[in-house]
Formats: structure tokens, C-alpha cells, sequence
């Protein structure tokens, strides 16, 4: 069985009011709109009366809020919550989020959820224990700035997540949550997404995607920038720019495949995002065929731009058993090749001595690929033409994706022909780099995973210049 390199990439969202609100059924409704983003563990942090409790549980979010047994004391002011996908400390129960700390008289004063992965954790965590600063989870980055949270608390929060720009590096969007308010940061290369919405009721809402205030009925103000800590109390919302030199790369592959096509990011629709790719892979390869097919879900919208530019019918012939996870995302490369026959079913009768066109949204490691195209074999397909709404994926990504070590990668080690042959279909076509980037407009974006370019280097000095204004 093949092992992935386990990044994160999970879901955070956090609510605050001035007065007490169901914060309970809000989180849950959030966390669920975020599910699509984590499915190992789930966890949530709520404050009541200057009192902050925690439950976190392996599985599903509807699963954990069920074994709740006691709803009312989940009841506050503010909350946070998270949804799991392993980061590097793995799979461990320690290391379910959020993380939280406690003080002298066993309170806990500081909870915190982390979306992302960070490259220079392993240093920091030997210097501060080396200090005589605890660990409780096993090797996760994400503690690695609570505890230096926790170090520089009495000093003020703003200059306790200064501290954090300062000493970490790679990706991190965060909330977090203590006695008296909500805070939410982001990195300052702003590599994963972090929202800002509000309620009717003044009830301010932050969340990895706008999917998730959509849940909660909350209206989106803004994304929160790169490199910019916001810190919501009863007195409203304070900004503050932490550092000044940053440069947006925002992750690329959140447009092609780990946001839900209902969110909006930097103003675009993911949706419309994906619709315009499979235009633009017609304008690249003007298949001759019967049918398109979307692979579900993220392979659709991209389909249906495929079918509006060249008038081939779409069809929604590849079922999907909604009951199961993305197989993208599953723990184990085992587990992703057993779920591919239950969770993909396609209509026989409408494929059989059809010429079909396959689009899914990226080949990863390319045996997931295989099975589906022997799936229309057995159905029957006259000619099999794959196509992909990505460039191929060179390069495994440290910043917060869930791709395998190079060497698993099958665009790294074959050619376009060669894997064209592998999968044994009649043509092959991936996005263009050219075209990814037009759709982009190419500026403040990462592409490492297609380019072997990332915009944190593990091997650079940390170099700083910060700024705390209010």
C-alpha cells in the first residue's frame, strides 16, 4: 500500500456576539458546510461566562453533535471549531483541533484552530520545549504556535501572534478564540482561504469558505488578508496589519478542487472558475465525441463549460453514492481505491457504443484514474477520452495539500503519452498552464504542485518585518 505525506487541510470557522446566542447549532451548521474539507475528526471551542469548553470527536461533525450529552452547556458568546484532515503530527486523538491551553487554575484561556501546515514546526517545537514549554499532542505543527501564543499571552494578543509571524513558516489560517474575544489570522502569503461575514443580529462569522457563512445566514464582508490579524470583541471588529511584506500565493488547487463550487474566493466563483476551464479545454483539444461526463462533483461544472463550448451533450450519467467521502481524501490509498466502485456507478445504457469524454478535475497518482476508465469500459464505451481540469501535478505540495511524495506522483515520473497508455483511454488532455494562469490572471497565486515553485522556501532564513497597527 502506498503512504501519503500527510498535510493538512482542514476547515476552521468561529462565531462571536456581544450577547449569549445558540452557538451550538451554528457551529454545527458551519462545520457541516465544511465537512467537505476534513472527515477524519472534528472539534469545538465555546466560550460562556469568560468560560471556555471543548469536545472534540473522531468522525463526521453530524456524528460527533450527536454524542453530545449535554447541548445546553455548548450555549455562549463565541465559538470555534474545526474540521480534521491529518497534518503532520498524524492521526493521533492528541491532535485534534482545536488545541487549547490552560493557566494556573486550570482554565482554559486559549483555544485554537489551525488550517495549513507549517515547514520550520520541528525547530520550533525543540526550542520552546527546550524553554520547558509542554507539548500535549503528538508532533503537531499546530501547537507549535499555541504554545507560542501561550509564551507571549501576558504581553498582549496582538504581540503573541506578532510573535507567530515572526518565528513560523508556511501556511496558516487560524482563529482563535480566549476569554474575552475571537481572533483570526492569516499568513502572510494568504495560501489558505479565511473569510469575514456577519449576521443580522451583529453576530460576526469567520470561515474558511463562504460556503460556511452562507449555512449560518451570515453576509460576507471581506476575506481577511494575507499577513492581517482582525480581533472581534464586545466593543466590534479591530484590524491590525501584522506584517508588511507579503506577497499573495494563494493556493491554486482551492479553485480546482478543495472548495466547494458554491463558494466565492477573491471575488470569483468557484463555479464559474471551473465552468471556464472546461471551456478552455476545448479551445485546447476539440474532441470528436457523443457524450461528456463530469466526474462528481468537482469534475462537473467543468464538463458542463466542455459541453456549452463544443454543443457536445452533457450528461449526468456517472452516479454518485452520496453516503461515501472524496476518495482524494480518504486516510489510506487503500481505502481511496476500495471506495472508487461504490461510490462511482455509472448508467450502462446510455454509454454503451457511445464515444465518451471523461472530465475529472486533476490526476494525482493515477491509479483512481484507471478504475474509472475500466468502469466505462465494462459499460461499454466506444472510445475513451480523459481529460483533466488541471495541469498535470509534477510536485507533492508542504504547504497544506494532500498529495503523495513525488515518487507517487505519476505526472512526475511519465509522459503525457505514457500515461495516456497506462490508463488505456484513446486520448489524453490536461489544462494548460498557460490556460490556468489566464483564468488566474497568473498574479498572487501558487502553483507549486504543477511547477515545483512554492512561496515559502524550507531551507530560507526567516526574515521579518512586522508591524502592529491598530
Amino acid at each position: 500500500m502506498i503512504k501519503d505525506k500527510m498535510n493538512e487541510e482542514c476547515g476552521v470557522f468561529g462565531v462571536y456576539a456581544r450577547n449569549k446566542i445558540d452557538t451550538f447549532s451554528l457551529m454545527q451548521f458551519g462545520l457541516i458546510a465544511l465537512q467537505h474539507r476534513g472527515q477524519e475528526a472534528c472539534g469545538i471551542s465555546f466560550l460562556t461566562n469568560r468560560k471556555i469548553y471543548s469536545f472534540k470527536k473522531e468522525g463526521l461533525v453530524i456524528e460527533a453533535f450527536a454524542l453530545v450529552e449535554n447541548p445546553p452547556l455548548y450555549q455562549g458568546n463565541a465559538a470555534i471549531g474545526h474540521t480534521r484532515y491529518s497534518t503532520a503530527g498524524g492521526q493521533s486523538k492528541r491532535n485534534i483541533q482545536p488545541l487549547y491551553t490552560t493557566n494556573d487554575i486550570g482554565e482554559v484561556f486559549i483555544s485554537l484552530a489551525h488550517n495549513g501546515n507549517l515547514v520550520n514546526s520541528k525547530i520550533l517545537r525543540e526550542e520552546l520545549e527546550s524553554e520547558g514549554i509542554g507539548f500535549v499532542s503528538n508532533n503537531s505543527d499546530s501547537e507549535v504556535m499555541l504554545r507560542i501564543i501561550q509564551k507571549y499571552f501576558k504581553e498582549g494578543i496582538e504581540t503573541a501572534v506578532q510573535k507567530v509571524f515572526e518565528q513560523v513558516r508556511g501556511a496558516y489560517s487560524c482563529v482563535l478564540l480566549t476569554q474575552d474575544n475571537l481572533i483570526a489570522f492569516r499568513d502572510p502569503n494568504g495560501i489558505r482561504p479565511l473569510s469575514l461575514g456577519v449576521m443580522p443580529d451583529e453576530t460576526y462569522v469567520v470561515s474558511s469558505e463562504t460556503c460556511g457563512l452562507d449555512a449560518v445566514g451570515a453576509k460576507f464582508i471581506r476575506e481577511i488578508e494575507p499577513g492581517e490579524m482582525i480581533v472581534i470583541d464586545s466593543n466590534g471588529i479591530h484590524s491590525f496589519d501584522i506584517q508588511k511584506n507579503k506577497k499573495k500565493a494563494i493556493c491554486s488547487f482551492e479553485y480546482i478542487y478543495f472548495s466547494r463550487p458554491d463558494s466565492m474566493l477573491e471575488g470569483d466563483s468557484i463555479y464559474k472558475f471551473r465552468e471556464l476551464s472546461g471551456k478552455k479545454l476545448w479551445e485546447q483539444s476539440k474532441i470528436v465525441a457523443d457524450v461528456v461526463i463530469g466526474v462528481p462533483d468537482s469534475g462537473v461544472p467543468a464538463a458542463i463549460g466542455y459541453s456549452n463550448a463544443s454543443g457536445i451533450p452533457f450528461r449526468p450519467i456517472l452516479l454518485k453514492n452520496k453516503y461515501l467521502g472524496r476518495s482524494f481524501i480518504s486516510p489510506s490509498q487503500e481505502m481511496r481505491e476500495r471506495t472508487v466502485m461504490l461510490k462511482l456507478n455509472p448508467i450502462v445504457s446510455e454509454i454503451k457504443g457511445k464515444r465518451v469524454i471523461i472530465m475529472d478535475d486533476s490526476i494525482v497518482r493515477g491509479t483512481t484514474s484507471k478504475r474509472l476508465v475500466n468502469i466505462f469500459k465494462n459499460a461499454g464505451a466506444k472510445e475513451i477520452h480523459f481529460v483533466s481540469a488541471s495541469p498535470p501535478i509534477i510536485a507533492p505540495c508542504f504547504l497544506g495539500v494532500d498529495t503523495p511524495e513525488k515518487e507517487h506522483l505519476i505526472a512526475a515520473k511519465y509522459s503525457q503519452e505514457e500515461i495516456k497508455c497506462y490508463l488505456g483511454v484513446d486520448s489524453l488532455t490536461f489544462l494548460s498552464m498557460d490556460n490556468l494562469k489566464d483564468l488566474l490572471n497568473e498574479e498572487g497565486y501558487c502553483y507549486g504542485c504543477f511547477t515545483e515553485k512554492y512561496p515559502v522556501n524550507r531551507n530560507e532564513k526567516l526574515e521579518t518585518n512586522v508591524n502592529v497597527n491598530a
